[in-house]
């Protein structure tokens, strides 16, 4: 027997590792560059359309020609991000090479030209085509390794986009199925989400760097801790509703527009107009593009967001509408950067009435706004700690997992599996996202008719 096959027969597992993480060097590699690239790309665009605000006119000429390049060549990647969880889940028809390059220019038109989108669900995208060609090429056929180098494609691609690496990896496995995680990815995706990350860096990508001057200096169980942490459990909350609110008003527009513009090329078209006319009716351009600066220094931003005064009472809720108009309608980039943006402000807002700290509140929204619409409340809580320090992590860890339970079984990935139905939830049957939106749907639509009958009922004859 050789020496190959004797560590094959001895150590199964370790070498089908080995193996993996092999092939995650090079995988990682190109994602880590293609996202330093997308990077640099989407600085130029904002740059550009800060500089030259007449080219949001040209956004409905924007929305036409990502309409057309789908549905000329895109076939299933039309599908985003919910085509990889699905594929991750049951293997079929695989991640089309296309996706990456088709996702990376859709989304540099979208905010070129003025759209409200992130950059999250570009760099998984394209983290997800790049690992399942290079897999391709590896000859890689077997479904559970498949489903690692497709989960660490994920981790690649939000770990450099974002600049958390291990955010990245904790995600990659979390955000697939609710209430349970894939350890079996975690090694690789470990890996692929660091040298991601580093090769990022590398080209001399630099992300945006946040800081909390509030210095928890409270005794555990004093008066002045308790009045804090109430102060947090109800924003929590609000932090909860504002993902749900965000992930079932982006589905029901789209369905909306669906239902009322038969000529779906006429879609983005009109979704375009929308933010056009809501712009000039705020008299502002905050709410475009990503938000996380802004060239007027008194603007609404993230960064702003987290100084007194950086946000209005209802900043948050424009650019969720923003947001939910511009994806709903058809145009590309990711949720999660406007999600940080919506947290940001809605907890400087908190902040502001409950005369708590704006930084440290701008910072829990940031993440639990987010981890309410992913439904990922462990790596939301990762993210906090990476981006803002330790110091606050029993505050992290309380705003997202209260968040998540109050976002009920919403969010912005309608694949996402149902493993363990959130405590008090009314809808635990489900087997994913898809089929909970359904039902809510229903049982809006009966609540309405069963309105209407009766006043039909009541009105004098």
């Amino acid at each position: 027997m050789s020496f190959y096959s004797n560590l094959k027969e001895r150590f199964p597992g370790s070498l089908r590792l080995v193996i993996l993480l092999l092939q995650v060097v090079p995988i990682s590699i190109c994602i880590g560059s293609a996202v330093a690239l997308f990077l640099w790309l989407l600085d130029k665009a904002t740059t550009t359309r800060q500089q030259f605000p007449w080219l949001l006119f040209l956004l409905p000429l924007g929305g036409l020609l990502i309409h057309f390049l789908y549905k000329s060549i895109g076939k299933n990647a039309e599908k985003g991000n919910n085509l990889l969880i699905e594929e991750i889940h049951e293997p079929s028809a695989g991640i089309p090479k296309r996706m990456a390059p088709l996702v990376l220019f859709s989304t540099i038109v979208t905010h070129l030209f003025g759209g409200s989108a992130g950059r999250e669900g570009t760099a998984v995208q394209m983290g997800g085509s790049i690992s399942a060609a290079i897999a391709g090429w590896f000859r890689t056929t077997d479904k559970d390794s498949l489903q690692i180098l497709l989960t660490a494609g994920i981790a690649a691609g939000f770990g450099a986009v974002f600049g958390t690496p291990v955010t990245g990896a904790i995600f990659a496995m979390e955000v697939l199925t609710i209430g349970r995680i894939r350890y079996n990815a975690l090694l690789p995706c470990i890996f692929a989400a660091i040298i991601a990350n580093y090769t990022c860096s590398v080209w001399g990508i630099h992300h945006t760097q946040y800081h909390i001057l509030f210095k928890n200096t409270l005794q555990y169980f004093s008066a002045d801790s308790f009045q804090l942490l109430w102060k947090i459990v109800v924003s929590a909350i609000a932090f909860g509703l504002a993902a749900f609110l965000f992930a079932d008003l982006t589905s029901f527009l789209k369905k909306t527009f669906q239902r009322f513009i038969k000529i779906d090329w006429f879609i983005p078209v009109v979704g375009a107009i929308i933010i056009i006319v809501l712009t000039y009716i705020l008299g502002t351009d905050d709410y475009l593009g990503l938000g996380v600066t802004s060239p007027n220094p008194n603007g609404v931003s993230i960064v702003n967001a987290f100084n007194e005064g950086g946000a209005t009472y209802f900043s948050w809720f424009w650019k969720l509408l923003f947001t939910a108009i511009t994806l709903s309608s058809g145009f590309k980039g990711g949720e999660v950067t406007p999600l940080f943006f919506i947290g940001a402000a809605l907890g400087n807002t908190l902040a502001i009435l409950f005369h708590a700290p704006v930084d440290l509140f701008a910072a829990l929204g940031f993440i639990a706004v987010f981890a309410a619409a992913t439904n990922t409340p462990i790596a939301c809580t990762i993210m906090g700690v990476e981006l803002f320090g330790g110091e606050h992590i029993l505050f992290f860890a309380l705003a997202c997992f209260i968040s998540y339970f109050f976002s009920g079984h919403s969010g912005i990935y309608s694949s996402q599996k149902i493993g363990v139905a959130k405590l008090g939830s009314p809808y635990a049957g489900e087997k994913n996202l898809s089929e909970s939106f359904s039902r809510r749907r229903k049982v809006v639509a009966a609540i309405l008719d069963k309105l209407r009958k009766q006043k039909q009922k009541n009105k004098p004859s």
